[in-house]
């Protein structure tokens, strides 16, 4: 059974094993999993949009023709070298196709499958993590931790390096999808030009602002602070922009969930400044002022409840087939009201 562990997951997408001839790259970070999809294909094809290297074969094709992604892994390539397969977007439907190839020893092209959310339980990752030449590989939203890495690489790789005030901006605001937050960053190199200086709280606030983060950041700040009038514009706003209800949900319950720990340093004896300033990364300096006021309305078992009640609505937007939209509004409304 091969499923990448957390610690394993840069080795592998940066240089892949030859034993694997499968790589299924889940999970709720779509932009995530299409950068390791691309860092994985390019070690087979230089040019991911040649068509003569690269096929991309659609779930309806497969599913019409079971065969066809064995098909495509055992031709052999126009140009040489090895082919590369893009599955993209499949759910456990596509089981029975990727166990062709799993299951043969023909040819030598590396199918590379993009998924949703799959639950350990799916019975297409049970078949690729079972197998010798599979792997599979979670994709799961950027912590914010793993936003201050990105940061960092990306503004290093462009000459640039951010002083504390602008890193916390960019943490707090970037959003939790890999390629929107790389798209963003490209914003402030494009801004930076040539100027090589340290980026300013100016300068990110300049780049990075509402087509981030910020206005699920907006809602979540207007759920913890009892924010009603605010809080139906906010969120208003996001059902305009096409905003998903479970990304929604997700900024809400790490925001919930970063005032569950300060509380608990509280409820330990320690003041609310002092509570506040122990989290990582740092509250920005800003937001920290109606940060620390929110923890007086908010007590442990409050917090426990409220994140049970958000991961329960997450749970009810993908099962119960009601809208997510009304779910996720009536959630936040409700939470809101308790605050």
């Amino acid at each position: 059974m091969v499923k990448a562990s957390p610690r394993d997951i840069a080795g592998y997408v940066n240089k892949l094993p030859s034993q694997f001839r499968v790589v299924l790259i889940f999970g709720r970070d779509e932009g995530l999993a299409r950068e390791y999809a691309e860092k994985i294909g390019k070690q087979i094809v230089e040019d991911l949009s040649d068509p003569f290297s690269v096929a991309r074969p659609t779930m309806a094709q497969v599913k019409e023709n079971p065969s066809l992604l064995l098909d495509e892994v055992a031709a052999i390539s126009m140009m040489g070298g090895r082919r590369l397969i893009r599955f993209e977007g499949v759910g456990n439907d596509a089981k029975a196709a990727v166990n062709l190839v799993l299951e043969s020893e023909q040819g030598d092209g590396l199918l590379v499958i993009t998924a949703g959310d799959l639950k350990p339980t799916s019975a297409l990752r049970k078949a690729v993590e079972a197998s010798k030449i599979g792997l599979s590989i979670a994709c799961y939203e950027d912590s914010a931790q793993d936003v201050a890495g990105l940061v960092h690489e990306v503004l290093v790789s462009a000459g640039l390096r951010a002083n504390q005030d602008a890193m916390a901006y960019l943490i707090d605001n970037l959003g939790s999808d890999r390629m929107i937050s790389r798209s963003e960053l490209q914003k402030l190199i494009l801004y930076k030009g040539q100027d090589k200086s340290e980026v300013s709280l100016e300068e990110a606030e300049a780049c990075v602002g509402d087509t981030a983060a910020l206005g699920l950041n907006q809602i979540a700040e207007a759920v913890t602070a009892g924010d009603l009038k605010n809080l139906e514009k906010y969120i208003q706003r996001a059902w305009i922009a096409g905003e998903s209800p479970i990304a929604i949900l997700r900024v809400v319950q790490s925001r919930l969930g970063r005032l569950h720990l300060a509380r608990g340093h509280m409820d330990q004896g320690m003041g609310a400044g002092d509570a506040v300033s122990k989290l990582r990364p740092p509250v920005f300096f800003k937001e920290k002022p109606a940060f620390t006021s929110q923890l007086t309305r908010w007590s442990l078992p409050k917090l426990n409840r409220a994140l049970e009640l958000v991961m329960q609505a997450e749970l009810d937007c993908k099962t119960t087939g009601n809208p997510a939209e009304t779910l996720c509004a009536r959630l936040l409304l409700s939470l809101a009201k308790a605050a």
